[in-house]
């Protein structure tokens, strides 16, 4: 097993991407603290992971507030002994609209969301990382923060800084921790929706969005969970600061 003894957090957990890759994760050996805003969906996730004799907690974590990212690090330290790894899968979308339409605290959200969390965590965790050794710290960004597309401006905006923020922390951390961020093209996740303009017909928006993409998919769990694994992994024991495209060609 690719994660044997090896301690993950992994936000945003309890669906979707994070769930996935949590799952992923477990299978291949690690320990899994699940964190997530949503309870039921956090509990279903290490309900499947035990079910499939592997070892989770889940700790309800709202990844915009520093109380709860250092306690989400307490519990998982108290619960497991160490961590290895921090996979930064929380995010929230914007709708497609137009800058005029886009309301402060919304704005201020998004970036509480998708950027700070990955400050706060990172500030948390890595120096209980270091102390076990070292690790990896995986961030989620999106390939609109590389290419970004008309009436998503809070949302590229804040992947972008997701990706420089990662290049920054992997010179900060090295050589103990390595960090490094996956770009995925839109997902077929039930968050696809809330990037569609309100009252959108989702099924004509989901055809042009596909349009975008020259491998004609749009990303799945599986995708960004063996992304993620390989990242999590020794096998990119010299990898960090880097920015993997899973994209389908989109970000050409």
């Amino acid at each position: 097993m690719r994660l044997a003894n090896k301690v993950a957090i992994i936000t945003g957990a309890g669906s979707g991407l994070g769930r996935g890759s949590a799952i992923l994760f477990a299978r291949e050996g690690a320990k899994i603290a699940v964190a997530d805003i949503n309870d039921a969906g956090g509990k279903d996730t290490v309900k499947a992971i035990k079910s499939a004799g592997g070892e989770a907690i889940f700790v309800h974590t709202d990844v915009s507030k520093a109380a709860e990212v250092k306690n989400l690090v307490k519990v998982t330290k108290d619960a497991f002994g160490k961590i290895d790894i921090l996979f930064n899968n929380a995010g929230i979308p914007q709708r497609t609209m137009p800058i005029t339409e886009v309301d402060e605290a919304d704005w201020d959200r998004v970036f509480a969301v998708n950027v700070k969390s990955v400050f706060l965590t990172a500030k948390y965790a890595s120096p209980v990382m270091k102390g076990s050794g070292g690790g990896s710290i995986i961030n989620l960004a999106s390939i609109s923060g590389v290419r970004p597309r008309p009436g998503n401006l809070a949302y590229a905006s804040s992947k972008a800084a997701v990706i420089l923020l990662t290049k920054a922390l992997a010179l900060e951390f090295a050589p103990h921790i390595r960090v490094n961020v996956i770009n995925p093209v839109a997902a077929d996740t039930p968050m696809l929706p809330k990037f569609f303009p309100a009252g959108a017909d989702v099924e004509e928006f989901k055809k042009k969005t596909l349009a975008t993409i020259p491998m004609g998919r749009l990303t799945t769990p599986e995708d960004i969970g063996y992304a993620a694994l390989f990242l999590a992994s020794d096998e990119s024991s010299l990898v960090t600061g880097s920015a993997l495209d899973v994209d389908g060609g989109r970000g050409i």
